[in-house]
């Protein structure tokens, strides 16, 4: 293909029907496909739902030490004066931290862990970097939702990602329930692609990441994803991890209770897939939302 053709339009001004995804969903041959740790059962649950949910993979004294580090960062003003620091849209509470795998040692080594970069691998069929990491807080009472979005969306638009060839990571340092906003998915909805109606504003990450009004799929199209194939909101004790492809529609609700819902976000993105120059933006983001550098992890 033409090396900046455009498979998955979006941001346009009139609404287009979703459509079928281009992309395999796990990557690789035969033997790659077999020679990681997950299972074939595994990989078959991935390619159908979008995502595998492992509760309690991670011991309490792993989660203990990251606790410790999210309130490091969140107190260490070095940290807050960095462009990565997202506030809450009516408060001043710290909604994400970015590029914490840039600015933190310990999350620096989490996410070259085996255990989440071996399953990576299988899934994407190729080695991996860091596309982007990022710690959201959502803490009780104040802490506001995410709209149904796709990933893959914004990182296509905004960064030049050219196919579906990523996966998220997503670490639960406090327990996730049904009380404090816990993510939630539309399983099967990462099959199709669902182009989002509205040009990408300048830096439209300033707002966005605080409160998401473009690149948010219509209604209509939600509706159908969610009668064809439902909602689930995995939860789960601290520890637990959740993998998802890059695709899968999801989003929370507001924390209505007292209890934090905190989760360590690793996108890793194939090798083979490196960012091009935005589809629907003027120009890329920063790069604590998006490396443009390719380290192998």
């Amino acid at each position: 293909m033409d090396s900046h053709e455009d498979l998955y339009p979006t941001r346009t001004t009139t609404r287009t029907p979703m459509f079928p995804r281009l992309d395999p969903v796990i990557h690789g041959d035969a033997q790659t496909r077999s020679s990681g740790p997950l299972s074939a059962e595994e990989l078959a649950a991935f390619e159908r739902d979008g995502f595998l949910f492992f509760p309690g993979f991670f011991d309490v004294d792993a989660i203990q030490a990251c606790i410790d580090e999210l309130k490091r960062l969140s107190a260490d003003p070095a940290v807050q004066a960095t462009g990565g620091v997202i506030r809450e849209p009516h408060s001043d509470e710290v909604r994400s931290i970015f590029a914490i795998h840039r600015i933190s040692p310990h999350f620096r080594a989490l996410a070259r862990d085996p255990r989440i970069v071996d399953r990576v691998r299988q899934l994407l069929g190729s080695d991996v970097y860091i596309h982007q990491s990022r710690i959201n807080y959502k803490p009780g009472f104040k802490g506001k939702g995410f709209n149904w979005h796709s990933d893959f969306e914004t990182w296509h638009a905004e960064d030049g990602m050219p196919r579906m060839r990523a996966v998220s990571c997503s670490i639960i340092l406090t327990d996730n329930h049904e009380f404090n906003g816990p993510l939630m998915l539309i399983p099967g909805s990462h099959r199709v692609f669902v182009p989002c109606v509205g040009e990408t504003p300048e830096d439209n990450y300033k707002h966005s990441l605080r409160d998401q009004q473009v690149g948010v799929p219509d209604e209509d199209s939600i509706t159908e994803l969610v009668r064809t194939h439902g909602i689930t909101a995995p939860k789960g004790p601290a520890g637990s991890m959740l993998l998802f492809e890059c695709n899968t529609l999801h989003g929370s609700n507001a924390n209505m209770s007292p209890d934090p819902r905190s989760n360590v976000f690793y996108v890793y993105n194939s090798v083979e897939n490196k960012l091009q120059q935005p589809f629907a933006a003027k120009r890329p983001r920063p790069e604590f939302l998006a490396e443009r550098a390719v380290e192998v992890l």
